[in-house]
């Protein structure tokens, strides 16, 4: 018979909470029975990625830490939705607010902080809420479906978040910040400037050193007053001014309290067998908001709890490495001008990228990053060891010839105890005991075993680095299998092999033939397995619109009011006075909402009912535009050689050549191109997944940019002399993404997990492999109908779509 387990319990299921439960079922896994009590009724979730959520790109599932199964796997009795309300640290036993309650030898309190929601008058009133949890997220995402105008106080890191969620989701979003500078407690002026001027590129508006003197309205919001006298109108208010402990539950159990929950170097409380740790614990004076703190002491109490000896906390230098709507930006230590200090700083604009160090006696005293933080392991490093400046440290950071490191490099340099995975709290030493304890050889197996990397994904290249660094030669690279969905544990590979195999030619046939674990899959699978079948056999796979995502199977983007976007093709961004009237005629005749000009050079009609459709497209006779479709969207050009005074090549001519050679092929992801007529980029090509320039000698093709959330500038893959060339090189450089990369990878993804060399050395390289791929992109494209022109014809699949789903 075992040994009695102690009894553990947690008041808190949030990210350090749980994180030290990790610790503590790694190192003493049968000493304790453990209870958990969470306040929401969810499991332990990855708080820094609700922004992802609220954006669109992840669902709720997406960022859970530890699953229902964990809990039950290990044993641990967690319940949601329920709230501890009072702690008898003499008797030893929580008490909820629903009547449970729990008797403990040893507890945690990790209540984590609570949104400041400013006491200005009308805070109370619909319409204001914080940003702080799930719940918030959906009360914005379900706001964002009837609100236009929205105000978020805060212009630290939750209210950019909250702003460009906001912003994604068709909301016109303003921040308004008491302070001169975004981000004031981690960036300089000219990082927050540069911030801020990428922020209203992307569509934020600002109102800076503002005050809120007042929420106005009646039952619900109507707009803010500010001290100066001026106001700003708005259906909707994001309070993100900050956080506070959550001290409540300690305070009223007669557990010493100061800003946050006082606790000594092993975070134990005033209370015995009481600890506490995360955003509600003060230590030493510091309550901490930041999550690396946060997983130390987590590490700390962990060891503390299981009996193994362990240094004390001793606090954390505080450093900051965040990606901000797709901007890298890092500080730490001083990072702040000052007149006893030597600044070292270089600002590119044109890269969006900025480097600053700190010296204090020649010491390195701070810095700050933005754009490019690749050199944030190596300025944290200097700060904690007060590394002396040196012509050599000044080489690297500043890119003198012939200096910079290597990737593995840096990593070599990285201190042990350094955090990789600033979402989970893993070091550099944690890993690389994984990978040769464990005889780890990729990135995901790193992941499974130590947690870097399963959340926002920002340190995979670092673990990957890790992973060479300490295999070597033996390293092969990011090599595994990934099952596309929970439906399957196959991998892209795996279920694009046994399509070949086995001819499998139907949806419900891959599902069945290969052992779906849902037989009717979902939403990830079903367009993923459709576009593979359509991929590998066009001639003979029929379509199959229920496996599509809504706005193709609708021909048409849907918006938030339930109406649809019709965008008719231009070719290359030309049209003709016939084609303007046709399209002025049919908004005015089905009373479109809004005509307005895309950034591909076309027109939107914006606010079409669903039934109106298939008459709209009838009386602009016009082609499909693509807008809504993982296809080729747009080809955007400048006007090149016919009548710029610039000009070396025809980017018109090309472009509207490349665009009607390529229109309509399904693809992985949206695609979009560029022509421009010589190097002075007015077409944007650096941000296309194909960006073509003109010059005397011919053409130059860059690939793999992108415009959106994670920007990426193109890169070069080939030059090229004549036309032919070019739309070749263009054909057999898409049949490959089609052919290799998963579904939904945009280019910009694919270019970085293939490689360019590898992709220089299929397509530009192989000559006759590029014309192979040439001819099969011609063979599928020959066998390609207009869908608007389609669906009038089909006129049975035309009053299913529009009619019988209308009736409903």
């Amino acid at each position: 018979m075992g040994a009695i387990r102690q009894k553990l319990v947690l008041i808190g299921n949030g990210m350090a909470g749980v994180n030290t439960l990790e610790h503590i079922l790694k190192l003493s896994p049968e000493q304790y029975d453990i209870t958990v009590f969470g306040s929401e009724p969810h499991p332990n979730y990855n708080r820094i990625m609700l922004s992802y959520v609220l954006e669109g790109s992840k669902t709720i599932d997406d960022i859970i830490l530890n699953s229902w199964a964990w809990y039950e796997e290990h044993q641990i009795t967690l319940h949601t939705g329920t709230t501890i309300t009072s702690i008898d640290t003499r008797q030893k036993i929580v008490f909820a607010d629903n009547g449970l309650t729990a008797s403990y030898d040893r507890l945690i309190i990790a209540t984590g902080s609570n949104p400041i929601i400013l006491p200005v008058p009308g805070h109370q009133k619909q319409g204001v809420v914080g940003f702080r949890d799930i719940a918030d997220c959906s009360v914005m995402l379900e706001t964002a479906k009837q609100y236009r105008n929205a105000a978020v106080i805060g212009g630290g890191l939750l209210g950019l978040e909250a702003a460009k969620g906001l912003l994604n989701l068709g909301m016109n979003v303003t921040v308004i910040h008491l302070m001169a500078d975004l981000m004031e407690r981690q960036l300089d002026p000219s990082a927050s400037a540069m911030l801020k001027a990428e922020l209203e590129r992307q569509g934020l508006h600002f109102l800076m050193e503002k005050q809120t003197a007042e929420i106005f309205g009646r039952e619900r919001v109507e707009g803010l007053a500010f001290s100066d006298g001026t106001k700003l109108e708005s259906d909707f208010i994001v309070m993100a001014a900050g956080i506070r402990p959550n001290t409540a539950l300690a305070s009223a159990s007669g557990i010493e309290v100061k800003r946050g929950i006082v606790v000594d170097d092993y975070m134990q409380t005033s209370a015995e067998g009481v600890y506490a740790v995360g955003e509600c614990a003060e230590h030493r004076g510091v309550c901490y908001g930041l999550v690396a703190p946060l997983f130390e002491q987590g590490a700390v109490l962990a060891k503390q709890l299981c009996g193994v000896q362990t240094k004390p906390y001793e606090g954390t230098q505080l450093s900051t490495k965040l990606k901000i709507s797709g901007v890298d930006v890092f500080s730490t230590g001083v990072f702040l001008d000052q007149p006893e200090l030597t600044v070292i700083r270089k600002q590119d604009d044109w890269k969006k990228q900025y480097k600053k160090l700190l010296l204090k006696d020649n010491t390195i005293v701070g810095g700050v990053l933005y754009g490019d933080v690749s050199d944030s392991s190596r300025i944290q490093q200097w700060v904690r060891e007060g590394a002396a400046m040196t012509d050599a440290i000044y080489a690297e950071l500043m890119g003198t010839a012939g200096t910079a490191l290597s990737a593995a490099d840096r990593v070599a340099q990285m201190a042990d105890d350094e955090i990789v995975c600033g979402c989970n709290g893993v070091s550099k030493g944690s890993i690389v005991k994984a990978i040769k304890d464990n005889s780890l050889t990729t990135v995901d197996e790193v992941k499974a075993c130590t947690g870097a990397g399963r959340s926002c994904g920002g340190c995979v290249p670092t673990v990957s680095h890790l992973l060479q660094y300490v295999l070597g030669d033996e390293y092969a690279g990011q090599k595994t299998k990934t099952g596309i969905c929970g439906c399957t544990d196959l991998s892209r590979d795996e279920i694009v092999a046994a399509i070949k195999e086995k001819h499998l030619t139907t949806v419900k046939e891959v599902m069945h033939v290969l052992e779906w674990h849902h037989s009717e899959g979902c939403s990830k699978c079903r367009p993923a397995v459709n576009y593979y079948l359509g991929m590998l056999w066009p001639q003979e796979h029929e379509d199959e619109k229920d496996s599509r995502f809504v706005n193709e199977r609708m021909n048409a983007n849907i918006q938030k009011d339930g109406t649809y976007t019709v965008v008719p093709r231009m070719y290359g961004g030309v049209t003709t006075p016939e084609d303007l009237k046709k399209i002025a005629d049919v908004a005015v005749k089905y009373e479109v909402k809004m005509v307005k000009v895309t950034g591909g050079q076309r027109l939107d009609l914006i606010g079409v009912a669903k039934e109106d459709l298939p008459l709209v497209w009838k009386e602009l006779d016009m082609p499909s535009g693509y807008a809504y479709a993982k296809a080729l969207r747009t080809v955007k050009t400048c006007v090149g050689q016919q009548f710029c005074r610039f000009g070396t090549q025809d980017s018109i001519g090309m472009g509207i050549r490349l665009e009607k050679t390529f229109e309509r092929i399904d693809m992985p992801a949206k695609f979009k191109m560029a022509v421009n007529g010589c190097p002075r980029n007015c077409a944007e090509s650096c941000t296309k997944d194909i960006g073509i320039v003109g010059n005397d000698g011919g053409w130059e093709m860059f690939v793999g940019g992108n415009g959106g959330i994670k920007p990426r500038i193109a890169e070069l893959l080939c030059k090229v002399k004549t036309d032919e060339e070019l739309v070749q090189m263009v054909g057999a450089f898409t049949q490959y993404y089609r052919l290799t990369a998963n579904y939904l990878e945009r280019t910009s993804e694919w270019v970085e997990r293939i490689g360019i060399e590898a992709i220089k050395a299929e397509v530009v390289d192989n000559i006759d492999r590029r014309r192979e791929l040439y001819q099969d992109i011609l063979a599928v494209l020959a066998e390609l109908k207009e869908p608007w022109s389609t669906a009038l014809e089909e006129q049975q699949e035309s009053s299913y779509l529009f009619e019988a789903i209308q009736m409903k």
